[in-house]
Formats: structure tokens, sequence, C-alpha cells
């Protein structure tokens, strides 16, 4: 087994218990899940996933919910949106502004908590969580706030890890055996990650799934090149999981207040 999974970062956010002690780990554990040969085979298939369900960028707001080092907001800046990045970790926020300006993109990055965004009501075209719920203490509450600063007709993408892979069995074993990111992480199958849109008065799309071999690098490029067709038939067994999710116009948004359980 490829030892890189061991490292591969969930993004650390808002309401992790686990960050503090190990905030200024975090970016180079990044770096090296980013320089790895598994993890630019699973970002590519992940980021294509999330940005071709984004569709058109252009013109548009864009808060990203746990930004960590800022690869997706400054994607999504290059594309012409608008973006801000927040997240729980001032290491992380730092080396997302480092990136942010390596790559000539103009992004406002916040220190901040997802279950209380610093924003108002209806701020956001689009948001983005992606593997930031999985360490949220009070999901139910961090995606009403998500829905509250989405504009009415405005998306949030949900990606999180799926519960029912090997990638989740290995990291459950990890956090049995006294690991503390994995003992906090939260995993999620489909329907509760619809329950949950639903909980916070968005319309959910389908769910669809990616990354679909075991966290090795020479099966990830094997498999690469089929990912995404097994993802059209199944979102069963998939490590990464995605929800496109829709604000009504003209609707009211749920205040949910309990966790559901993943």
């Amino acid at each position: 087994m490829n030892r890189v999974l061991e490292s591969k970062p969930a993004r650390r956010v808002v309401g992790d218990p686990t960050s503090r002690g190990s905030e200024r780990t975090w970016p180079a554990i990044y770096a090296r899940w980013r320089a790895s040969r598994l993890g630019a085979i699973t970002d590519r298939i992940e980021h294509a996933l999330i940005f071709d369900t984004a569709g058109r960028l252009a013109g548009k707001r864009v808060l990203d919910v746990g930004c960590g080092d800022g690869t997706l907001a400054v994607y999504a800046a290059e594309k012409g949106a608008d973006v801000v990045g927040l997240d729980a970790s001032a290491a992380m926020i730092e080396v997302a502004r480092a990136k942010a300006r390596q790559r000539g993109a103009e992004i406002g990055f916040v220190l901040g908590r997802a279950e209380r965004l610093p924003f108002a009501d209806g701020s956001f075209d689009l948001v983005f969580s992606i593997t930031t719920l999985c360490f949220v203490a009070d999901a139910p509450r961090a995606l009403g706030e998500m829905a509250r600063v989405l504009k009415p007709g405005g998306s949030l993408l949900i990606g999180e890890l799926g519960g029912w892979s090997v990638w989740a069995a290995s990291r459950r074993l990890r956090g049995w055996l006294g690991d503390s990111t994995w003992a906090a992480a939260r995993f999620w199958n489909a329907a509760r990650l619809r329950e949950l849109v639903a909980g916070a008065g968005l319309a959910a799309g389908p769910v669809m799934g990616a990354v679909y071999y075991p966290p090795s690098a020479w099966l990830a490029g094997v498999m690469a090149p089929v990912d995404r067709a097994i993802g059209r038939v199944t979102a069963a067994g998939a490590a990464f999981l995605l929800v496109p999710a829709r604000k009504p116009i003209g609707g009211q948004v749920a205040k949910a207040t309990a966790s559901p359980e993943p």
C-alpha cells in the first residue's frame, strides 16, 4: 500500500478539534501530498469533477469554505471568479495567500469558522465546501450558514469523504489506532448528504462519485482513465462524493441545529 495515503490532508477547517495542536504541520503535509504521484492523480480526478459540475465561473462571486492551501480558490480565480477563501487555520491561510500571490490571483482570504460565516445573507453565487464537513463539529449549522450566504438561485458544491471505500476503511483503522485526525473524522454516504442538504433548505442534485481505486499510486494510474465512467454509473464505493445543491428562489432556508449521524 502506498504510504502517501497515510498523509493525505483532509482540508483542515472549522470546528476540527485536532487542528490546533497540529496546525503548523499541515502546510508540509499538503505539499507532500500534492507532490506525490497518488496525490496528483487523485487531485486531478476530484478537481475535474468539481469544476465540470460548477460550470462557468467567470463573473461569479465564489466562497471556498475550508480553503486549505488555496488550490481550488486559485483555480476558480483563474477562471474569472471573484473568490473569497475561508479557513480556521492561520497557517493554511498564509500558505493560500502565498500561492495566490505566486499565481497572480486576487483572492480575499479570511480566518473564520463555517458555523459562523462572517458574510452577509446572499453574498455569493457559488459556495464550495470540499472535505470540510468531515471535520466540522456541527455540520447542519455549517450547511445552514452556507445556505444563508448563497444568493437565491445560487449553488453549493459539497465534496465529502465517502464512508464505503478502501480509503475510508484505512482511515477508520488509523483512528482506532490513535490517530487523532481520523479519530475525529466523519464519513458520509449519499443518503446522509442528501438529508443534510434538505435540512438546510436546499435542493440537492444527484450524488456523484470519484476515486474508485485503492490508495495505491500504481492502481491510481491504471484506473484513472475509467474512474469518471464508473462515477457516471454509481457513487457506491467512491472515496469522494460530490453533491450539487441549489438555493430556491424566494424559498425559506431552514435552520437545522442537530447533526445527523454520518
